[in-house]
Formats: structure tokens, C-alpha cells, sequence
């Protein structure tokens, strides 16, 4: 049993030590079994929180036509984020990645075997092609700042409307979203006067600076319009859309009425409290914990939401190793070539 133990001690310390990149077969499959772990874990005390009876007589009889139009949503989004991401790559004379390059680390990215989040392998990536750190870190805050620039608004736009149209707020959900979003802009703006102080100070000030820095280039792209920020735009939205719809999709599976279209984006909103490439390991565990709850929400019983969050995850997460896998061995081959050069 010690030999065991011990056994397992050292593959747990040379997975947290080594980087990513020198993961081999072991480490991959190390990555899938926490992830899997996390994932179970959360939709099992999901399932109990719901009963387990009333989650089997859900799952009995889906309506199977609607688990490939979600799959459709998945490639929009996938396609979506490539083309937002392609974009802010070459904005400011940034490197001329493949679209092939690209299709790996937009794929890789969102896979599980990134124990430090998907960003983590974007700047990485920048650097490998020549990117300086700072300007790789703040293209990469620049990436994840335009997520969120598409996706509150439209929170806030979803929680306005249905807190017009007399809905019920459970969780005081809408009403999070129509106070953050316009206070949050414009703390940001009344903050954006005092940049350079900010970047004087300590290490929390340097962090808002940073922020700001990245809002600062982000708007830039949109003031006045330029080509790169249009096409990061749709890209984005398109992303949102595609992963947005194919939650619906999955909801339409196993629900006979749906939520309205504003009530299932507010509800996504809520339970993406941080994005797939900002978690470790896609969100494994986070999403599938916390999405569920976010529709019961907006109205739809937790057995349905969960079975749905469940179908969703298959295909946004799971089948997404799939494209991930070889996606993982280019990019790690691209850094192996640089640094031979």
C-alpha cells in the first residue's frame, strides 16, 4: 500500500511541476481523470440535489433529433471563436499565424488538458512566436476582455427585458445584471483617468492598470471601427450564439416547453460566472455545479437543467478532446521547433 501511495505521489508531483507542454501520455490521461472526477462530482450532487427519481424519469425519453443541431451550435461556436481570435491576432501588426495554427490553439485551449486555463496557452503561444511577455500578456487580457464585451451586454440587455416584461427574478439574477453592468462601466471609465497613478502603485493597482490598459487597446479596435475589431466582434458574438443556441438545443431535448431566448441568455450568463478558456480544465466541475442552478433560475426545474447541462457538456467539453488531442501535439512540435531555432 505504501508503494502505492508513493506511486501515486510522484505522478501527482511531477503533474503539478512540469509545464504543459512536457505532459506525455500519462499526464494527458492524469488531466481527463480530474477533469472526469470534477465533472461527476458536481452532476452527482446536482442529481441528488434534484432527487434522483424525478432525474430518471426525465432522462427516459429525450427527443434524440435536437443532440445534432446542438452539435451544429458547437462548430458556429468553435468557428466563431477562431475567426475573433485570428482577427485580435493580426490587429497591431501581431503575427500572421495558419489558420491550421490557429485551429490548434483555439482547439487546445478549450480542451482539459490545460490545468492553468486556456489563456495560459495563448500567451504562450505569442511568445513562441516571437510576441514580447508584456505585449503577449496584454494581448491576452485583450482576448479575454472582448468575451465580455459581448457577452454582458447582452446579460444586461436579456435582465432589462425580462424585468420589464414583469418576470419573475429568482436570486435576484436580473437584478445583478442591470446594476453590475452599467456600474462596472462606468467605474471602469472614472478609473481610465487615473491610469498611469494606478501603474505607479502596488500590485493590486498594477493589475487594475493592466485591466485598464487592455480596455484602452480593445476600444481602439472599435474607435473607429477598424477591420480586425468588426471581424473579433462577430467572431465573438458568433461564439456566444453557436454555444448559447446549442445549450437551447439540449434544453429542447429533454423539456416539452423552453425558456424564452432572454431568459436563456441571462441564465448562461450567471452560470458562466468565468469563461471555458479562463477555468482549469475548461471549467470541468464549475460549469456543470453551478449552470444547472442558473436555469432553475429562469424557470426550468432542476432535473431537466441538469440533464441538459449534462448533454451540453458532452458536446461542448468532451467531444471537444477529440479536436483538442492533435491539436495539443502541434502546438507542442511548433515549440519544439522554435526552440531548436
Amino acid at each position: 500500500m505504501r508503494v502505492v501511495i508513493s506511486g501515486i505521489k510522484r505522478v501527482l508531483d511531477e503533474y503539478v511541476t512540469r509545464h504543459h507542454r512536457e505532459h506525455g501520455r500519462r499526464e494527458v490521461m492524469l488531466s481527463l481523470a480530474i477533469a472526469g472526477l470534477l465533472a461527476a462530482a458536481a452532476l452527482a450532487g446536482v442529481a441528488w440535489a434534484a432527487g434522483f427519481g424525478e432525474v430518471g424519469r426525465h432522462i427516459a425519453h429525450p427527443h434524440w433529433m435536437w443532440f445534432p443541431i446542438a452539435f451544429g451550435g458547437i462548430v458556429a461556436s468553435y468557428v466563431g471563436y477562431l475567426i475573433a481570435y485570428r482577427q485580435l491576432s493580426r490587429a497591431d501588426n501581431g503575427p500572421m499565424f495558419r489558420l491550421h495554427h490557429i485551429g490548434a490553439v483555439v482547439a487546445t485551449g478549450f480542451g482539459v488538458f490545460i490545468p492553468r486555463g486556456g489563456f495560459a496557452l495563448d500567451q504562450e503561444v505569442l511568445l513562441d512566436a516571437g510576441v514580447p511577455r508584456q505585449e503577449a500578456e496584454a494581448r491576452v487580457r485583450r482576448l479575454g476582455l472582448l468575451e465580455y464585451a459581448i457577452l454582458a451586454p447582452a446579460a444586461f440587455a436579456a435582465a432589462l427585458l425580462l424585468f420589464v416584461d414583469g418576470f419573475r427574478d429568482r436570486a435576484g439574477v436580473q437584478l445583478s445584471w442591470i446594476v453590475g453592468v452599467p456600474v462596472g462601466t462606468l467605474v471602469t471609465l472614472l478609473l481610465l483617468r487615473h491610469r498611469d497613478r494606478l501603474r505607479r502603485g502596488g500590485r493590486v493597482r498594477n493589475v487594475v492598470a493592466r485591466f485598464l490598459d487592455a480596455v484602452v487597446r480593445l476600444a481602439r479596435m472599435f474607435v473607429p471601427p477598424t477591420t480586425h475589431g468588426l471581424g473579433a466582434a462577430f467572431g465573438m458574438s458568433l461564439y456566444w450564439a453557436g454555444d448559447i443556441f446549442a445549450l437551447w438545443a439540449c434544453l429542447a431535448a429533454f423539456m416539452h416547453g423552453r425558456p424564452s431566448v432572454w431568459a436563456l441568455i441571462l441564465a448562461y450568463a450567471t452560470g458562466y460566472a468565468l469563461s471555458r478558456r479562463t477555468l482549469p480544465f475548461a471549467g470541468a466541475g464549475a460549469v456543470e455545479a453551478l449552470l444547472p442552478f442558473a436555469l432553475t433560475w429562469v424557470g426550468v426545474a432542476l432535473a431537466p437543467a441538469l440533464l441538459s447541462v449534462f448533454a451540453y457538456r458532452v458536446l461542448n467539453l468532451w467531444l471537444g478532446v477529440i479536436p483538442a488531442t492533435p491539436g495539443l501535439l502541434v502546438l507542442k512540435r511548433s515549440h519544439a521547433s522554435v526552440q531548436r531555432t
